[in-house]
């Protein structure tokens, strides 16, 4: 099997090419070749060094995405993207990297179909931000798409594009409406959501981090370890369970910012705690009360997908993939 991972050198591409080198026939089968593709030259753990081809590629530059699918890889993760709050800063590039990238890459694909026959299993990283307020108590997969930021605007259209290359037969496609991902190992990235994480993976290091809005914010989130999770059931996935409406929203964890705080005074403590410093921002605020807060993720638990059920474990798993297991 030939898999291409799009975004490799991003947190969650990386953790997912960790786990790929960890257990071997992860997907079904063995995985003799393995591309890996980001705007920088990803990282190769070791135990793959003898199948792994690394590649510094913008895939919205001309010509790219037909190099990749002259591969004719067998599963695509396509995982790349510019995040919340840069889509939202930087009108053009958002629509370029997002949107054009990517479909440059599903033409590309079709393409090289007509060729001779070729529809690999391509699982696509959309969002939550997808849809737009106002939002019922709980965000069933049938609410109307209608995303009130770039970003947003941009996985909403992939989506309709996804479905519809699918629907044609010029790929098996599936794509997955992420929680916020917490706690992100790292440094701080440009999402608008980073500071879910920080306000956690800094304290648990013995640093300050900033609160940029009120304890009673409500989010759905899930861990990278979750993350990777559902890209390989994605991969492995009958799809015709799936079937015409491609795209799913992610199980997750629904709480306040508030309930963060408390899980992370239970797990390491006030003095961690007593790090976080409030420091209100109205931008941040202004992004953050468009998002929605829960939702009902149970055709993709019937599918099974799964994540976790409370805030402790979430940090639990972060000290014990990124801390080595203590603090």
């Amino acid at each position: 099997m030939h898999v291409l991972v799009i975004g490799a050198a991003g947190m969650v591409g990386r953790k997912l090419v960790e786990r790929l080198a960890a257990e071997e026939g992860v997907l079904g089968t063995e995985v003799s070749c393995l591309s890996l593709v980001d705007i920088v030259e990803p990282p190769v753990p070791a135990a793959l060094a003898g199948i792994a081809s690394p590649m510094a590629m913008d895939l919205s530059a001309p010509g790219s995405a037909e190099k990749l699918a002259a591969q004719r890889p067998d599963v695509i993760f396509h995982l790349a993207a510019i995040v919340s709050g840069e889509a939202e800063a930087d009108f053009e590039k958002g629509y370029r990297v997002n949107l054009d990238g990517t479909r440059a890459l599903f033409e590309a694909i079709r393409l090289e179909g007509l060729k001779e026959p070729y529809r690999p299993r391509l699982v696509f990283a959309s969002s939550i931000a997808v849809f737009g307020a106002p939002f019922p108590d709980r965000i069933g997969d049938e609410f109307f798409a209608t995303p009130l930021t770039s970003y947003g605007t941009q996985k909403a259209i992939t989506e309709l594009l996804l479905s519809d290359y699918s629907r044609r037969g010029f790929f098996d496609g599936i794509g997955l409406r992420l929680p916020t991902i917490c706690i992100r190992p790292g440094t701080p990235n440009k999402a608008a959501s980073g500071f879910f994480s920080n306000i956690l993976r800094e304290p648990l290091a013995g640093q300050e981090a900033v609160l940029p809005v009120e304890e009673d914010v409500r989010h759905w989130f899930a861990s990278p370890r979750a993350a990777v999770g559902f890209f390989i059931h994605a991969a492995r996935l009958d799809l015709s369970q799936v079937g015409p409406r491609r795209n799913l929203t992610m199980p997750g964890l629904s709480a306040l910012v508030g309930e963060e705080i408390a899980a992370l005074k239970r797990v390491a403590g006030e003095k961690a705690v007593r790090l976080i410093r409030r420091e209100p921002d109205p931008t941040i605020r202004k992004i953050v009360a468009g998002w929605p807060t829960n939702f009902d993720a149970r055709r993709a638990e019937g599918l099974g997908f799964a994540a976790e059920k409370s805030f402790d474990d979430i940090i639990r798993i972060h000290i014990e993939d990124e801390l080595g297991g203590t603090i």
